[in-house]
Parts: C-alpha cells; structure tokens; sequence
C-alpha cells in the first residue's frame, strides 16, 4: 500500500494528540494540551494526565476527522503510542486504539514514541529518511541514535546520565520564577540577553569524557551551577542567565551530534523532540552543520513537540515497509527502548 491512511494516537505525557496522514501528506493534527492543569505543580502530574486524556479523546478524535474530511470507514491502519511515557496516560491511547482498531477491523501498530519524533521528518521532507544521525532532544528524552532503518533498525550512541535538556531547562525557569514549561520562556527571555555573559560549564565534555562517553550527556552539572549562580548573585541580569544557560547547552548538543556524524561517516542529521523547536538550538545547528557539510533536517515547530502527527508518519511508515502489526493485545511499555520500533 503505497499511501496508506494512517490514524495515529498519542498520549504519552500530557498531550491528547491525534493525527492523520495519507502516505507522507498530513491531513490532520489535533492536540489538546493539560499544559495548564499541571502549571501550578511545576511540572506534569501523572493522575491529572491521565484524567485529561480521557476526558479529551474522543472531542479530539472527532475534530480530527472533521479537518481530514475522511471517515473512520476511510482508515486503513491506526497507531498508536505504546511507549515510552507515563503508563496512566499510555493505557489511555492504547485502550482508545485498540477499540478503534477492533472496532474497525483494521491492524493496530504500537510504535515508539521516541522513534515517532524522528520519523516526523517524513512529513517535511521528500529526500529520504535515513540513514541518518538523529539528535532527540526532550523533556524526558537527550539521545544521540544512529537510524538505518526507522522502521527497525535504530542504535543507541548515546542517552543523557542524569536530566534531559528539556527537564533542564524546566527546572532552571522554575527557580528563576518563569513559569511552566520552561523551555519556551527561557527561549523568550534570552533574546534579549547575551549568550557569553556567564560561563556555565559543558558536562562530559573533557578530554577523558570525549574517550570514554563520547555521545552521552549530563546536564545536572550545568543545573547545579546556574543554581548556586543565582544563588551568589541577587541582582542577576535574568536574561543574560537565561542566554548563557541555553548556550551551554545547546554547544554541547550538537557538539556531540556533529562528532557522531563525523564518526559514523553520516552526513545528515535530524534533530527532534520539544527542544528541538528552541529557536537557538535550530539557528546554531543551521550554522554549524553549513560549515560542516552536514545535511540538517528539523521539523517545523508545530511539529517537534508531543503530536499524533508524528505516531501516524511512523505508522505509515511501517505499513508501506510491510511491516507485521502489533497484535490487539499489548501491554502499554513506560520504559520502552528506543532501539524496540513497534511491539510486535
């Protein structure tokens, strides 16, 4: 089937999102965010995902039909999210596709959430996918993978140690008081400040590090020092901090991203996750990868943070590449491995 119609449901944190494609036309993306019930708390709470996802579901799903002017009847596959993710709010999209799927006599796939922000990229893009350096950056999420095949054949070159850049970043907005999530403020906020007014350190990043962990990440260092630098400094230029933090981290992203290439021989990269629509992170990459010749692929903003957009491209995917489905019935997977595509 060389365009299938692909339903794809995802759920895995604190987004209801539910997208449609036909092969790699998108032709519908809903998302209906618990952003604001969780705000207060500083941070996502499991149980009120949850709740929301129910709640939301199928005003979503219906909205998404509504703009796909297709029918339930029109579908040829659904996807759906079976992992990584918090499991009150997986079980959620699992039991909602697994219903459609029966209901509709059509093959489910459970297919990895983190595999599903690179393979977003199919959306965007016309050349093909891989192979590819993919650099997926976060809330939850700091990987550095090696993709052959996004359909089955992805290798782990690195993964964070301790935070992930986007829990980094909400946990730095927290203690300057700009809100939740902290990604997007801080973005704002550096703007209007300098990135080289504060040197914040670059973890993993010594010579030693290079010969023993080239392709991990550890950010709580750099957390710890913009702490303790607030801390020591009452009358801080927020902005400054804020641009001297990002910068730190976004140099050591693609630091590693671009050394990875440079191994591997692979001169594409793909940069995915809610980090990746960090307008910085997208302009340095852009600079960085031009003078390396390395061919740079970013979703477009809409696109990088949680959607069912992306669930339904790598469903697609797996439909077109022939693909066996998952069975109907599965068990939702909190801690699935990114190298595990689709449970099967």
């Amino acid at each position: 089937m060389s365009e299938p119609i692909v339903l794809g449901i995802e759920t895995s944190c604190d987004e209801t999102a539910i997208g449609i494609v036909r092969g790699r036309t998108l032709l519908a993306n809903v998302i209906a965010s618990s952003v604001e019930e969780h705000a207060r708390f500083g941070g996502v709470v499991p149980e009120i995902a949850s709740r929301a996802h129910l709640e939301a579901m199928i005003p979503t799903l219906h909205q998404a039909l509504k703009d796909s002017k297709i029918s339930l009847k029109d579908i040829d596959a659904v996807a759906v999210t079976g992992g990584p993710g918090l499991v009150g709010a997986l079980l959620v999209g699992v039991g909602s596709a697994a219903g459609l799927a029966l209901g509709l006599n059509k093959p489910i796939y459970a297919v990895n959430h983190l595999a599903a922000h690179v393979s977003v990229d199919y959306l965007t893009h016309d050349n093909p996918l891989d192979p590819t350096i993919a650099l997926l950056v976060s809330g939850g999420h700091s990987s550095l993978l090696q993709v052959d095949d996004i359909t089955g054949s992805i290798t782990k070159l690195g993964e964070t140690m301790d935070d992930a850049a986007g829990e980094a970043f909400d946990k730095i907005a927290r203690v300057m008081k700009l809100g939740f999530p902290g990604g997007p403020a801080i973005d704002k906020l550096a703007k209007d400040g300098s990135a080289s007014a504060i040197d914040f350190p670059r973890g993993l990043t010594t010579s030693n590090d290079w010969q023993t962990r080239p392709f991990d990440f550890s950010f709580s260092g750099l957390k710890t020092a913009v702490a303790r630098y607030l801390e020591a400094t009452p009358d801080y230029a927020k902005a400054d901090v804020a641009a001297s933090f990002q910068e730190a981290i976004v140099d050591v992203l693609l630091l590693k991203a671009l050394a990875a290439c440079k191994q591997s021989g692979i001169d594409s990269l793909v940069i995915a996750g809610g980090v990746a629509a960090n307008s910085r992170l997208r302009a340095v990459a852009q600079e960085r990868c031009e003078k390396a010749g390395i061919q740079l692929r970013v979703p477009s903003p809409g696109l990088c943070t949680d959607n069912g957009a992306m669930v339904a491209a790598l469903g697609s995917l797996m439909v077109s590449a022939g693909r066996s489905p998952s069975p109907v019935a599965f068990d939702a997977d909190s801690s699935l491995p990114v190298t595990t595509v689709s449970l099967r």
